[in-house]
Formats: structure tokens, sequence, C-alpha cells
């Protein structure tokens, strides 16, 4: 089979090229997926290039990574069931994100088969495209997670997304929205009219209007990709309001080549005892009952995911580059 191969961290035009491979097997618990459509996110560019370095010993690789075979989100059709499956069936259509455990690793997801936990994978609803159900999982799992559980959006609350035109920022918007909130949606003028349109109330150009200074307090302040200090974002909240930071550190331009966003994320956590506006870490439902709710809500048009541009598998080091620049809307997907 063809498949984007990687032997070492570096920039991925370097260390990416596509090549044939053996195709895997399922195993026992696991389903063999003809992969039509996969994405890639801030978390393959990580894995690619291997920063930040703390990522290594997070079980990517301490040389070279461990998996061959980068990305992690897919869609496609169940070719082989393994042992111990149930609930799914050869020709059915899935979606899923496939990693074990965090996403700064490998996991297969960039070729034109893959060999996945039968957990990690829901069917496809009827009327989304592959490429659709391959730009939804990560993203909008981390935005359902975030707001449910980290901030307890309530019907009613000032929500403010900040980064609300990438990839979890449009899902973000939508689930806030989904869950009765009102929705300022904040990014660069030219992703603004989709952000209306996916229904935040109000936009709001990073570039010439700055939110922290305005004089308006929101209940929830959902911040992708800032690094502003929580000074200045307090200023924006109201007084038992909660700030959720989902870390995206700009593809290395954040400075942290150790940690990466968890230099400003464990810090903001140590500090979560003290300042009633930083929530610790709260838990909720699992990952397949999450994907369980994204399924209904996809399927009823509540949720729909956002596709900037698709490029071939060929094309991955250029689809990375392209993510790297910040221009795009929602996913970059990669049809296989």
């Amino acid at each position: 089979m063809r498949a984007v191969v990687q032997d070492r961290y570096g920039e991925p035009a370097e260390v990416l090229s596509v090549q044939d491979v053996p195709r895997p097997v399922a195993g026992a618990g696991e389903v063999l997926v003809r992969v039509h459509a996969s994405s890639v996110h801030a978390d393959v560019w990580h894995a690619v290039t291997g920063q930040p370095y703390i990522l290594r010993i997070m079980g990517s690789g301490l040389r070279a990574p461990k998996v061959g075979v980068p990305g992690t989100d897919l869609a496609g059709v169940v070719e082989q069931v393994g042992r111990d499956v149930t609930g799914l069936t050869a020709g059915q259509r899935v979606f899923g994100e496939v990693t074990p455990t965090n996403q700064w690793r490998n996991a297969g997801a960039l070729a034109q088969y893959a060999a996945v936990p039968a957990t990690r994978l829901s069917p496809i609803p009827e009327a989304l495209s592959f490429e659709g159900a391959a730009a939804v999982p990560t993203p909008a799992l981390i935005a359902l997670m975030n707001l449910r559980d980290e901030g307890r959006v309530k019907p009613g609350q000032r929500v403010l997304v900040n980064g609300a035109g990438g990839g979890v920022g449009v899902y973000a918007v939508q689930l806030a929205k989904a869950l009765g909130a009102e929705v300022t949606a904040v990014d660069a003028g030219p992703k603004l009219p989709l952000l209306s349109e996916l229904g935040a109330d109000h936009v709001l150009d990073y570039t010439t209007e700055d939110f922290t200074a305005m004089g308006t307090r929101y209940d929830i302040v959902f911040d992708v990709v800032s690094q502003l200090p929580f000074a200045r974002i307090r200023q924006a909240l109201e007084p038992d309001g909660t700030f959720v930071l989902i870390g995206h550190d700009q593809y290395g331009r954040s400075g942290h080549r150790w940690l990466g966003s968890m230099g400003r994320i464990l810090p903001l956590l140590a500090s979560a005892p003290f300042r009633r506006q930083i929530p610790g870490i709260r838990s909720g439902p699992g990952r397949e009952q999450n994907m369980a709710t994204l399924v209904d809500m996809l399927s009823d048009g509540r949720l729909r995911p956002v596709v900037d541009r698709t490029f071939p598998l060929d094309e991955v080091p250029a689809a990375i580059s392209y993510l790297a620049s910040g221009e795009a809307v929602g996913r970059v997907v990669i049809t296989v």
C-alpha cells in the first residue's frame, strides 16, 4: 500500500515521503480500514517536527518516531474485522481519532489502509462525506470536552472564542451556540464572514480590536491561540467567569521548544487553587460517549465540518506547510 513515511524528525518537506509499505493486519479488537480521507492538524505538525522536545519522552520516540506513518484522524470503509470485534462490519463507513493516548505521536492514518482499535471508530452519518468526516474527530473532541467539561457552559452565558477560525475554533463556535450561549468569535478579518455563518452572534478582527480592552466581560473565554498573560485575559472575564486555555503554540512560534504549550498550561494549572477563574482538571464522559454526541450533532445539523482545502497523499508536506501558515479556515484534509 501507499503511505506517508517518516524516519526522523524535521521539516515536513525534508522528512516525509510517500512509499510502498506492507499493508497492516487487523489484530484482536481491531478493524482494517480502507482510508478515504485523513487530515492534518497542529499535533501532526508536532509529531513530524519533533517539537516540543518533551513529546519524544511522552511516547513519540526519542531519536525518531516509533511509528513510521504519521496521522491521527481518518475516515474510510471497514475492509476486515479482527477477532473479538462486535458492532462493526465489512463495508461500513467509519471515522475516528485513532491514537490510544496523546496526539503528539504518529498513528498511521496517512496511508491507504490502517489497523485501528474498533473502540476508536464511529459510524459516519449518512449525509457526511469522507472528507467532511475526516475533518471532525480531534478538533471537535477538543472543543466539546473543553467547553462542556472545563468551561461548563450554560444557556444564556456569553462565550468568547479566541482563534475561532482554526480547526478547533470553528467547532467551539458551533458547540457553544448549540449549548445555548451568546458567542463572540475572534480571528483575522477574512475569516469572520464564515464565523458569522456558523452562528457567531458577534465577530471581532484581532488585528484591529483588542477584546481585553473593550470593557465587555464574558462568562467563558475559550482561548485557542493567544499568548496573552492571564492578567490581560481576566480584564475580559466576569468575576466568576472561566478561562479555558487550549494551548495552541502556533507551530513553535510561542518559543517554548522544550515544553510547547505545556510551558503555559502547567503554571496556570498550578495557580488554579488560588484563582477562581481558572478551573482545575475537570472530568467528563469518555471518548466513545463524546464521539456518539458528535455523531448525533452531525446527523441533525447542529454541527457541520469546515474543510478549507484538500490535498492528495503525495502532497502532505505542502498541506502541513499550508496549515502552519495560519491561513486555513477550519480543517486541511488529505484525500487518499
